[in-house]
């Protein structure tokens, strides 16, 4: 979770396809169709669990801001799965 939140401050959509499960990996372009583009300013790990060998959930909430807008917050219940030793980012549930 920290690596693709990374990913997202840095720019990194290679980082981001490469982390995210083929079943649901998006097509276009991640970063280009955000816009404005968003200034991360933190991430906080509220949870994680580990549902069996190759199944994982993580809780957290991103701090972000729109240009000159207040401070947003992003939470999101994340869902994982490991293939070949490698975890992926499969999908999540948003909380508003």
């Amino acid at each position: 979770m920290r690596s693709r939140y990374s990913a997202y401050v840095l720019g990194r959509e290679d980082h981001l396809l490469a982390t995210w499960h083929p079943s649901t990996r998006p097509d276009a372009s991640l970063l280009a169709a955000q816009h404005p583009v968003p200034t991360w300013l933190g991430l906080d790990v509220r949870a994680h669990r580990i549902i069996d060998d190759d199944h994982a959930i993580v809780e957290f909430v991103a701090r972000y801001r729109l240009g000159g807008d207040p401070t947003r917050r992003l939470q999101e219940t994340s869902r994982f799965v490991r293939e070949a030793q490698r975890w992926y980012y499969v999908d999540g549930d948003v909380r508003d």
